[in-house]
């Protein structure tokens, strides 16, 4: 790790500010992923600029929309009597994320901007297309076993590690960001990237900006639903396949659903076309193998990952099964 400067500001104004006066700046709050990339040596920034001070730790039900401040803990999240009742999608998603100290650090933002936990993305003696540009991928014919099966390219299969945001993007969560000329807004859904010709870009945060808070609209979706995270062992590991799974039920028709798939893309992968194949359909186990079946089209494996291929879509259909069977 190089030597850095540390600064710290209360206000986000101030911390816009000082990262666009210093372009090897990085942000830092809980740091749960980026410490460990500076001690080995993936990144290396110059100046530390600490926002744990920022007021970005607000809960607030406003028009029937849950606004989430960047920097409350996943911990404080789940715990959180508004997720519980209306969200609890996103609280058995964040409750599968990393370890209860982990979860005690790390916030909602950092947790949208962690990097791949590729091991070649973490080797810097091998090439990697997202620590070094044109330095190839060593995933495709290398070790693959946890990369993706989606929305690859012959740059990147690294695959996003987060648990949260396969829940985010299922609930059509809206990310809100602060630049030097205000705020906009951005669907979560849109906030990843798929790695095409520039896998060293993760999301579509342009230089200096900040994220200062999440709004997910209230939905029907805190009855019949289930996070499932298929992993090698039951806790502090990532996923191998995980499902965010929500159905709404009436007289045995589904009405509504959410589907979005995580360990499988560089993104979270959102299922639109299998939720809308689900809409008006049966809640049963053949009709969940025919989404799931539908869910597939266009994966592809690369050796060592081509037991996602069926690990997947049986996923899925435990994944509305168990939606389905909640009370």
């Amino acid at each position: 790790m190089i030597n850095f400067q540390y600064v710290r500001t209360s206000m986000v104004k101030t911390a816009l500010s000082l990262a666009e006066k210093d372009a090897h700046s990085a942000f830092i709050a809980g740091g749960t992923n980026l410490v460990d990339l500076m001690k080995r040596g993936v990144i290396a920034p110059e100046k530390l600029i600490d926002i744990n001070y920022l007021p970005l730790k607000q809960f607030k039900l406003i028009n029937n929309t849950l606004h989430i401040g960047a920097l409350a803990t996943n911990a404080d999240v789940a715990e959180h009597e508004i997720v519980k009742e209306r969200f609890p999608l996103l609280r058995l998603a964040l409750q599968a994320g990393a370890s209860a100290q982990l979860r005690n650090m790390a916030t909602m933002g950092g947790n949208m901007m962690q990097r791949t936990r590729c091991g070649y993305f973490y080797d810097t003696t091998m090439p990697c297309n997202k620590r070094n540009p044109g330095s190839g991928c060593s995933a495709i014919g290398g070790y693959n076993r946890m990369h993706a099966i989606f929305g690859t390219s012959e740059n990147c299969i690294a695959v996003h590690p987060s648990d949260m945001c396969i829940s985010l993007a299922a609930l059509d969560a809206v990310v809100v960001i602060a630049g030097t000329k205000g705020e906009r807004k951005l669907n979560f859904n849109d906030f990843h990237r798929l790695p095409g010709t520039t896998p060293e870009k993760d999301n579509n945060l342009k230089k200096n900006e900040l994220i200062v808070r999440l709004e997910i609209p209230t939905n029907p979706f805190n009855k019949n639903y289930h996070y499932l995270k298929v992993r090698d062992r039951s806790s502090y590991a990532f996923a191998l396949v995980s499902v965010a799974a929500a159905i709404v039920i009436n007289n045995n028709l589904i009405s509504d659903a959410r589907l979005a798939l995580g360990g499988v893309a560089h993104r979270p992968w959102r299922l639109r076309a299998v939720e809308a194949f689900l809409k008006g359909k049966q809640a049963t186990t053949a009709n969940f193998e025919i989404a799931a079946k539908l869910a597939m089209e266009g994966a592809k494996g690369f050796g060592e990952n081509d037991f996602k291929l069926k690990l997947t879509p049986n996923s899925i259909i435990e994944a509305l099964n168990q939606a389905k069977s909640k009370a």
